[in-house]
């Protein structure tokens, strides 16, 4: 089995997942804008060949590096990323190489927000209402309808990226200064964030699936730049997980990780935010196996290899946390006094990296604990601020 795997080396825990298909007798073909000599061991290793080039954007470039391991390798059989920013560039390829998978027609349908917007209003999940942004006066009408505030933000974005919210018409009126061609209208949700994330089999079956609770909007974390914090749950609340298959069903995946994103509300219902074709993002996966003490990345290569992974079993024994904290901020308490306070209960300290610093702080601190006050406190200690 020919496998590529765009950008094997970011985000930098992704090499796992390049590990687990060469572990499952997978041929595993890279293609990356770092220099081979820069790869970490594991991927010289894990990877059969690697193609460099140093603009991944570079269309004509990742179409030369297909069709040279077509010729070396035969018939490619998969083609991945796992990752936001490569979505469209794997569809595009999959087309030109009758490989399986999701196609530009279904990302298109699918990564964008009106795209999703109709998916979840079809399948009768809740969701907030939204609009194409034309004009002022469309936004505004919209905001009669909904109510003020409402989130503008690009109809297809990355972790709120270029979103804001608008509260009155003067707020409007001012944010078409600027060009807001390809944003959407959102009537604005107030709830906390829940995720429903996991794995579908090539059948569309959910073979593994978790859920994680923020702290705090993405948005308003990068807006207000907050400390945020993202836990996982030992259990999924039954109108949670009922909302997530159906969620799951609708999108029709096939063989892929999914990330969605929920609003729980005051009354304890939910509604959908959005939906992600790609496993949550920064140190989530990593986060899932301390939780349960397993392997995700094992799981999806042994899924991809053919092998029928729906008698996986797993049992969340850990509330995972991961507790940012912002560089030029003042804290109580410092790194050693962190680490020694924490001892056992602290699994990883890391800087993370520059694209994701804007929602996920500069640094990080995963915890682990079996009960959730004592997570709570260990997270109170690590971003107490003097």
């Amino acid at each position: 089995m020919n496998v590529v795997f765009i950008s094997p080396q970011f985000p930098p825990q992704f090499f796992h997942f390049v590990v687990a298909l060469r572990a499952h007798g997978v041929n595993v073909l890279g293609i990356g804008d770092a220099p081979y000599d820069a790869l970490r061991p594991e991927l010289h290793e894990a990877l059969s060949e690697y193609f460099f080039t140093p603009r991944l954007d570079d269309y004509n470039a990742l179409l030369r590096a297909v069709g040279y391991f077509t010729w070396r390798h035969g018939r490619i059989d998969r083609i991945d990323s796992l990752n936001e920013t490569w979505l469209e560039v794997e569809a595009r390829l999959r087309e030109d190489f009758h490989v399986p998978g999701l196609l530009p027609a279904d990302i298109a349908r699918l990564r964008s927000k009106l795209g999703m917007h109709d998916l979840f209003k079809k399948a009768g999940v809740p969701h907030p209402d939204a609009i194409p942004v034309r004009d002022a006066s469309g936004v505004k009408a919209f905001a009669q309808r909904v109510g003020y505030p409402l989130v503008i933000k690009p109809d297809v974005g990355v972790g709120a990226a270029r979103t804001f919210k608008v509260s009155s018409d003067a707020e409007v009126d001012a944010a078409f200064r600027e060009s807001l061609a390809g944003y959407v209208a959102q009537a604005f949700v107030r709830g906390t964030i829940v995720t429903y994330d996991g794995l579908v089999d090539r059948d569309g079956h959910i073979v593994f699936v978790f859920s994680h609770e923020y702290s705090d909007g993405i948005m308003e974390t990068v807006l207000e730049r907050r400390d945020l914090a993202i836990w996982s749950l030992k259990e999924i609340p039954s109108a949670l997980d009922a909302l997530g298959r159906q969620a799951v069903a609708a999108l029709g995946l096939r063989e892929r990780w999914f990330h969605l994103e929920f609003f729980r509300l005051a009354d304890g219902s939910y509604v959908a935010l959005e939906a992600n074709l790609r496993p949550p993002g920064a140190y989530l996966p990593d986060m899932m196996n301390y939780a349960c003490d397993i392997d995700v990345y094992r799981l999806w290569g042994r899924m991809l290899a053919g092998e029928d992974v729906r008698g996986f079993r797993y049992e969340p024994k850990y509330h995972v946390c991961h507790v940012a904290r912002r560089s030029g901020r003042q804290y109580r308490h410092g790194h050693q006094e962190v680490v020694s306070r924490l001892g056992e209960a602290l699994l990883l300290h890391r800087e993370m990296p520059a694209v994701y610093q804007s929602a996920l702080g500069d640094e990080m601190y995963l915890t682990r604990h079996r009960e959730l006050p004592a997570m709570m406190d260990a997270l109170r200690f690590i971003q107490a601020q003097s």
